[in-house]
């Protein structure tokens, strides 16, 4: 019986595709690396949500703006879209080419349908874009990524726009006349008088403790 050789099999990419700014560069990366290869296959993967026989797809160019398609008109969409990005990047790399490329298009779950594709085709490398950003923006934008990394079984790799990173919050030593002013009044008086304002009067109030009537239990709060 024949077998396949290690050598002839083709050097397998995933890329994720949402027409995002790093959604663009993390394709445009795959591109890169799949013309390096030879043979090798480039598959994007859209993945969309359904609301019943039609899907909400986003517009390439601009992905803020959402078209209401049947899944076959998606399909056809991405296929173009994918169509136009080999034909750009043959333009703007000449001499460069790529073996194959493949058009996915996945419904509902992101990182699941990246993971699952590139199990199904024994990807060797996973290519998918994240914003980088922090706070709100990041669990929203950036959730797809990191899943993706914690679910691909192959090497995922994370493109992500330049930019000048966003510096951690600077945690500033205690203030030393506060902590004279903790120690001399035991506690009593938790700032000085430069952050009191800021920081307000600690008050105590005490509650009776419902198990025992002997034991009162502080509770401190601040105004």
């Amino acid at each position: 019986m024949a077998t396949t050789s290690v050598e002839s099999k083709p050097y397998v990419i995933v890329v994720g595709v949402d027409f995002s700014e790093a959604s663009e560069l993390a394709a445009h990366r795959a591109f890169e690396l799949a013309a390096e290869r030879d043979p090798a296959e480039l598959h994007l993967i859209n993945v969309v949500q359904t609301y019943g026989p039609q899907v909400a797809y986003e517009m390439p160019m601009d992905a803020s703006a959402l078209s209401v398609l049947t899944v076959t008109e998606a399909r056809t969409r991405f296929k173009t879209y994918a169509d136009q990005a080999v034909a750009r990047f043959s333009a703007q790399n000449p001499g460069k080419r790529i073996s194959r490329v493949f058009t996915h298009v996945r419904f509902d779950s992101v990182a699941d349908e990246v993971a699952q594709l590139a199990a199904d085709l024994e990807a060797d490398l996973v290519v998918v874009g994240t914003h980088g950003r922090r706070g709100l923006s990041r669990m929203l934008l950036g959730s797809s990524a990191e899943a993706t990394v914690r679910l691909a079984p192959c090497p995922v790799l994370v493109v992500r726009p330049k930019a000048v990173p966003d510096s951690p919050p600077r945690i500033e030593p205690p203030c030393p006349d506060c902590v004279a002013a903790r120690r001399a009044s035991g506690g009593t008086e938790m700032w000085c008088e430069r952050h009191r304002e800021r920081h307000g009067q600690r008050h105590t109030y005490f509650q009776r403790d419902r198990t025992s009537s002997d034991v009162e239990m502080p509770l401190v709060s601040r105004q």
